[in-house]
């Protein structure tokens, strides 16, 4: 069973291990170095703050993350973010992305947060199809987006509702 609970500063180089492969070895993400663990830290501090930032846990294990991210820095973007998740390769096809998903998109709408984008470089059949089950909708595919491990990658975004409108203040 997991234990979704959200991430802490310290969390980061556990969280680091999960993610470093998918730097190093993959085009999903489309960084080139793996980040520091106080960067990474960093990051989780400023995801907490502004949107949130969830660990899955089996057995005191971190096993996968999801959080919440600006999409844009201008005032009109303010109720939209992207969001992203990375599963530990044992635990993946188990249902943890859905998981982590569907506990994040609640504490984004809880903070006035309508809209989540997410980007899946391409081909990534799976990813498609996990943010296709928690609700995603495709919106387009930006062609020869990144440049990495010596070729161009195509990026697929995908959109989801998290509330209709967002909170009465602040408007």
């Amino acid at each position: 069973m997991f234990e979704i609970r959200q991430a802490r500063p310290d969390d980061a180089p556990a969280l680091l291990a999960i993610y470093a492969p998918f730097v190093e070895g993959t085009a999903v993400s489309f960084e080139t170095e793996v980040p520091t663990a106080a960067a990474f830290s960093e990051r989780i501090r400023k995801s907490i703050a502004g949107w949130d930032w969830l660990v899955a846990e089996t057995d005191g294990e971190c096993v996968g993350y999801a959080y919440g991210s600006a999409h844009r820095e201008r005032a009109a973007y303010r109720y939209t973010c992207e969001v992203s998740a990375y599963i530990a390769p044992q635990q993946r096809g188990r249902g943890l992305g859905r998981l982590l998903y569907g506990a994040l998109f609640e504490r984004l709408a809880e903070r006035g947060l309508c809209t989540a984008l997410a980007g899946v470089a391409q081909p990534n059949p799976a990813s498609i199809a996990m943010h296709q089950a928690v609700g995603f909708t495709t919106v387009g595919t930006f062609q020869r987006a990144g440049w990495k491990f010596g070729a161009w990658h195509d990026i697929t975004w995908l959109q989801r509702p998290l509330r209709e409108r967002p909170p009465a203040v602040g408007l």
